[in-house]
């Protein structure tokens, strides 16, 4: 998969430079610089061509738009996945409470039942498989 992505980048930048040096050829055109100004657009349209055959290799990979929205706002891409990671651990943590809690709570409920209902909170155990009745 890497050697997908490693194509790509390489194509990609050999498009920018071409249209970096396309853009140059334009801001000071000559007559005399038309056969180079046709070259570099055939250049470009040769390298649209590659990117679009990366693109076909690539079509199973999903971006979530936020990336997008990091990379419009001049943010490294690589802190959408950190804060994502940090929101799974801090939503685990509190499930994770949740979870304990419950468990608490089952606890106390059972011994609390037991003393109020004994005989039918042994049947209760037996059926669950937790304690045989006496």
């Amino acid at each position: 998969m890497a050697e997908k992505f490693d194509n790509l980048e390489e194509h990609l930048e050999k498009f920018i430079e071409n249209i970096r040096q396309l853009g140059i050829i334009v801001s000071d055109f000559q007559p005399s610089s038309q056969a180079g100004l046709n070259q570099k657009l055939n250049f470009m349209i040769s390298g649209l061509q590659d990117i679009e055959k990366c693109r076909q290799q690539l079509h199973e990979i999903n971006v979530p738009l936020e990336v997008f929205e990091y990379i419009d706002q001049g943010r490294n891409p690589q802190l959408y996945t950190k804060e994502c990671l940090e929101r799974a651990l801090a939503r685990n943590e509190q499930v994770k409470g949740k979870i304990d809690t419950m468990t608490k709570f089952k606890s106390l409920l059972i011994s609390e039942l037991s003393k109020v209902f004994p005989e039918d909170m042994a049947k209760y155990k037996a059926i669950r498989g937790e304690d045989p009745p006496s």
